[in-house]
């Protein structure tokens, strides 16, 4: 059973609001909310106030249209493909250009369909993926014109380090951020401006701009490593036994025979696999805990099951064929198991695979 907790979810944006010096707030739901459903997550988040929302791509930004109420804005990060004007339009998402290709594309869609359909544009300040260089961005600045035509609505650039809080990079991408937003500004006074992802939210004030876009930290994946974590948990994974069973003699476990047991082991053998997200993310033995007692898994995880050595728990096949073994939850947080597997939060919970049952649970903040 995968359980997300909606509360905590408007709990942690709500902290981040307070901490953003009156910028506004947004909430990336991409990804499927990182694995913990979109449609739910967006609209615990609209319910909270949330009105601002990134999506990746245009199949999951059409898709949040229909299921965000009307006043929600929507814009898509993953970079526009020319013949997607037209649907982008339609649906009133906003589509973060790129490139100097997609500015070409929505100026001549706007143009043709007689509309004035809104854009942001994306600067390269040294994550050197996705947005202009400062070469491109200062020609498009000089060119009122062509900025009349996409009419941009939000400046952006994302941060590469925010989560090293000392690095270096971060302030030299604050400060071109901060000349090409004067250049802007200076061409159309109103646009607003977006830097900070949920670790640039605790650099500090001076990276906060207009417009804050947290991901990670809204679904309880810590924003300042190495330090406590400011938000809370989100995710609780607990998978089902199946059978148990007790060696009558030695005997290996699993594939390739990696794990040899003794005589007397008990073993427990659970509904979840590398298929499910039980993978690297998670270690290549998963640890559990079952009636309050830490365990770990044996052997290779298979892609439907594993396999956890449950020989220092001490009660019958009856009582426990009731239990669940828990792989995510306080004590088994995403930070912990990001850390010690040398994983990243956003692929612990992207991976949850889909055939879990999800359960949601809200209460009253």
């Amino acid at each position: 059973m995968l359980t997300i907790d909606l509360t905590a979810i408007q709990a942690n944006w709500l902290k981040l609001r307070t901490l953003g010096n009156g910028a506004s707030i947004a909430g990336v739901i991409k990804a499927n909310a990182y694995g913990l459903g979109a449609a739910r997550v967006g609209n615990a988040l609209y319910d909270v106030g949330c009105r601002a929302f990134f999506l990746a791509s245009i199949d999951e930004a059409l898709a949040a249209r229909d299921y965000l109420p009307p006043s929600a804005t929507i814009y898509m990060l993953g970079g526009m493909n020319s013949g997607d004007e037209s649907d982008l339009i339609s649906a009133g998402v906003i589509p973060v250009l790129c490139s100097q290709q997609s500015i070409r594309c929505w100026a001549n869609a706007n143009a043709t369909l007689g509309t004035k359909s809104p854009c942001a544009i994306k600067i390269n300040t040294g994550m050197t993926r996705f947005g202009l260089d400062i070469p491109e961005f200062e020609s498009l600045c000089a060119d009122t014109k062509l900025l009349q035509a996409i009419n941009p609505t939000l400046c952006m650039s994302h941060l590469a380090c925010a989560d090293e809080q000392d690095h270096r990079l971060n302030v030299l991408q604050r400060d071109k951020f901060a000349r090409c937003a004067g250049l802007i500004k200076s061409v159309l006074p109103g646009i607003h401006l977006s830097l900070a992802n949920s670790s640039g939210i605790f650099l500090g004030c001076a990276w906060h701009f207009d417009l804050l876009r947290p991901g990670a930290g809204l679904y309880g994946i810590n924003p300042v490593p190495g330090k406590p974590n400011p938000m809370r948990g989100v995710v609780h994974l607990s998978l089902p036994i199946m059978q148990i069973r007790k060696l009558d003699e030695s005997a290996a476990v699993g594939y390739g025979a990696s794990a040899v047991l003794p005589k007397g082991s008990r073993l427990a053998v659970v509904k979840g696999g590398y298929a499910d997200g039980l993978h690297r993310s998670l270690g290549l033995q998963p640890e559990g805990i079952l009636c309050g007692q830490h365990i770990r898994a044996v052997g290779r995880v298979s892609m439907d099951s594993t396999v956890f050595d449950i020989s220092a728990i001490d009660l019958p096949d009856d009582l426990l064929m009731r239990e669940q073994i828990e792989v995510i939850s306080d004590r088994l947080s995403v930070d912990y198991l990001a850390q010690k597997n040398r994983a990243l939060g956003y692929e612990v919970l992207t991976s949850l695979g889909a055939r879990y049952e999800r359960s949601y649970v809200a209460s009253s903040l």
